[in-house]
């Protein structure tokens, strides 16, 4: 019965699979499009799209957790990427502290805790488990140039400069902190549950993100991406950033959706992320 009932999804997924790249790369724009008009159209207010982000990123780190203390493994679990989530959250939640001190610091802090919890257990508990071959990419490769970059385009506001390049490095730095868990999946091709919901949490949670910038823009009719920043290029590159990040992501989410309705645990990667 499942399968008669998930044949025509089925169907959908390797007819996708055999197009061309220049096809599949409309289609993906255009479920974009459609989901960030379907969320335009349902949810009157855009703000709650951040909380709710930060709320399921919550969400993801929680599976881990659930991982590491009932499985005793972190096999699969990239330690760099949760070494660059501790340090741009922990940014976000300096300045956030300062600046605004609302739901979204409380969100931050309970992410940074327990991401520090996981980083512990990677590196001492279950440090037998860790497969660091597979991880492979350094930090400074990915933290470097969004150091680089936060210090040349950062906001324009009443806040301490420091404070704004550090909000600025934060969220340039959360739109690539995945990329060493899609690294360490790529060279083990086959991904277990608790990481690939962790990583498909992260994908909806960025494309939360990424739709309340669209709709802000369209609602502003473009005025909105030069309200503050450097050279007026500020917000134009945190939405660059945010849509880099969810395309990052896509790739993963359409084989994981895959094997979910094909009733696999493990998600297989037969393509590089």
């Amino acid at each position: 019965m499942g399968r008669k009932r998930n044949a025509p999804l089925n169907k959908l997924f390797v007819w996708v699979r055999r197009q061309s790249t220049k096809v599949k790369t409309f289609l993906a724009v255009a479920f974009v499009l459609f989901a960030v008009v379907a969320l335009k159209l349902l949810i009157h207010d855009h703000n709650h799209f951040f909380v709710v982000s930060e709320a399921i990123h919550f969400a993801g780190i929680l599976v881990l957790i659930y991982k590491l203390a009932t499985q005793k493994t972190c096999s699969g679990l990239s330690l760099k990427t949760q070494e660059l989530t501790a340090i741009f959250v922990g940014s976000r939640l300096c300045c956030s502290l300062f600046m605004e001190g609302d739901i979204h610091t409380f969100l931050d802090f309970v992410t940074f805790v327990s991401t520090l919890w996981v980083i512990y257990m990677i590196r001492f508990k279950l440090k037998s488990t860790y497969v660091v071959e597979l991880d492979n990419m350094p930090i400074h490769f990915v933290a470097a140039p969004c150091a680089i970059l936060a210090i040349l385009i950062h906001p324009y506001t009443h806040h301490a400069r420091i404070g704004r390049i550090l909000w600025a490095f934060s969220t340039y730095l959360e739109s690539v902190s995945v990329v060493p868990q899609l690294r360490m999946m790529q060279n083990t091709k086959m991904v277990e549950p608790f990481t690939a919901n962790y990583v498909f949490a992260l994908g909806v949670a960025r494309f939360l993100g990424c739709a309340h910038w669209i709709i802000k823009v369209y609602d502003s009719a473009g005025t909105y991406l030069f309200l503050v920043g450097a050279g007026y290029i500020w917000l134009p590159t945190v939405l660059l950033a945010e849509i880099i990040q969810t395309f990052i992501l896509a790739d993963f989410c359409y084989y994981y959706i895959k094997s979910v309705m094909n009733g696999q645990l493990l998600v297989q990667l037969p393509l590089p992320v």
